[in-house]
């Protein structure tokens, strides 16, 4: 269900162009993190974070429907990626109490990182609604589509190099996006290598500490 309501996110976003677009959007983010912190049954501080957040994204995509403003609008989608940032704590904490790796715990993984990668695509646009200058230099400021796809081509450290940010903080939010990218596949790469184990592990071990003695002797 979580990544279902982050892929329709993702594509609410491609095609929210119209005010009330925006709306919607931000409206199935809130539900979004809300159904995320619950089923990573996320700790009662976090829950309260979120609730607060959730009101406040709630109470700035209502606004931003009537007042077409850029300070409502950046309002908005600062709320955005606060929620998004707290999703992924909750679902790599759940994660690391597990002790083997299933189906469960890759799609968690999954829906943490592609939650990081849109949290950060939000901030961009909060910057690009904010800082008097284009976010992209003579690229000017991007739709929403265009700040996830730098997001998420950032995150994964691809970088087509075809959008660069002209100045900060969007530079160092980059810069932040790739390092927290980097870490959280090396932690879930240490986390999968730590707990997963083949069929018949147990039972191949024990047969090799049995054979062990017999060859000694």
């Amino acid at each position: 269900m979580v990544l279902f309501l982050i892929v329709s996110t993702y594509v609410l976003a491609i095609l929210a162009e119209r005010r009330w677009a925006v709306t919607v959007l931000l409206t199935v983010q809130t539900v979004t993190v809300w159904q995320s912190l619950r089923v990573a049954h996320a700790r009662p501080g976090l829950r309260l974070a979120g609730g607060i957040v959730f009101v406040l994204a709630l109470t700035a995509a209502v606004v931003t429907a009537v007042a077409d403003t850029r300070v409502l609008t950046a309002a908005a989608f600062c709320a955005a990626a606060a929620l998004y940032l707290l999703a992924p704590m909750a679902i790599v904490r759940d994660l690391s109490r597990r002790n083997r790796v299933d189906a469960q715990a890759m799609l968690g993984a999954l829906a943490a990182y592609l939650l990081i990668g849109m949290a950060f695509g939000f901030a961009y646009e909060c910057v690009a609604q904010l800082q008097p200058g284009p976010l992209f230099g003579d690229r000017g400021d991007p739709l929403l589509a265009e700040a996830l796809f730098f997001s998420f081509v950032t995150v994964t450290t691809t970088g087509y190099g075809d959008l660069v940010p002209a100045g900060n903080p969007a530079q160092t939010i980059a810069v932040v996006e790739a390092l927290t990218g980097q870490l959280f596949l090396v932690t879930a790469v240490a986390k999968v290598v730590e707990n997963w184990r083949p069929r018949n592990w147990n039972r191949g071990s024990s047969i090799e500490d049995d054979a062990s003695p017999r060859e000694v002797r």
